[in-house]
């Protein structure tokens, strides 16, 4: 129900735009908020996350995303490279005689087997003063693709970080207590983000994400 009240509240946005002149338009875009598509909970993670990525030498990193396509194109990388599972396994090991600058799993790390292995792996195959762009969730409900195994704190992720021979440079993590029981619901479905009934102010208390950007 949730989908058909966007497609029906979408077609109305197209329905008004198409009697109003256009150089009303951004006036009614700033009256109606944006038509967003983004999950609650993943908002200021995504903006943290596109923040950090953004403030490197994007134009001379060859970039690998593990188990996601999510950076393809949103950022002027030298190169960009994704994988997929079960075609590539990154607890199995490192790629083969390739190396990156930038390695991005989000919400990946939740899902593998040997997390640990996954990490050490993913520091063989970075170059020296590689980075690393990690996040997983922690107060999610369960979702198996094909399995759903851990969760971490912001504590807990640099943990398993430093232990596998990374320098963290920040973690960080959001929730708010509306938004965790907003995504509380028997399906698999997550909450989309509307600005003007969704807040964004962080409560420590209820992390929802947790993300870490590190170095080797």
């Amino acid at each position: 129900m949730r989908g058909l009240g966007s497609a029906v509240g979408e077609r109305i946005r197209e329905v008004v735009k198409g009697l109003i002149p256009h150089k009303y338009h951004q006036r009614l875009r700033s009256w109606l908020g944006p038509a967003s598509t983004v999950q609650w909970c993943r908002v200021v993670m995504n903006r943290e996350i596109e923040r950090f990525i953004r403030s490197l030498n994007c134009s001379q990193l060859d970039v690998l995303e593990v188990s996601g396509a999510g950076s393809e194109g949103r950022y002027a990388f030298r190169s960009y490279r994704s994988t997929r599972y079960p075609e590539y396994d990154v607890c199995a090991g490192p790629l083969a005689a390739e190396q990156f600058d930038l390695v991005i799993a989000e919400q990946v790390f939740e899902h593998v087997l040997r997390p640990d292995r996954a990490a050490d792996n993913i520091h063989q195959m970075l170059r020296p003063n590689g980075y690393f762009v990690v996040s997983t969730p922690f107060l999610l409900k369960v979702h198996g693709y094909p399995l759903d195994l851990y969760r971490w704190t912001e504590q807990g992720m640099r943990q398993l970080l430093e232990t596998a021979g990374f320098s963290v440079l920040t973690t960080g993590s959001w929730g708010n207590l509306d938004c965790l029981m907003a995504d509380m619901t028997p399906d698999l479905e997550w909450t989309t983000y509307n600005p003007r009934k969704h807040s964004l102010n962080n409560q420590p208390q209820f992390p929802i994400v947790v993300w870490a950007f590190a170095k080797k």
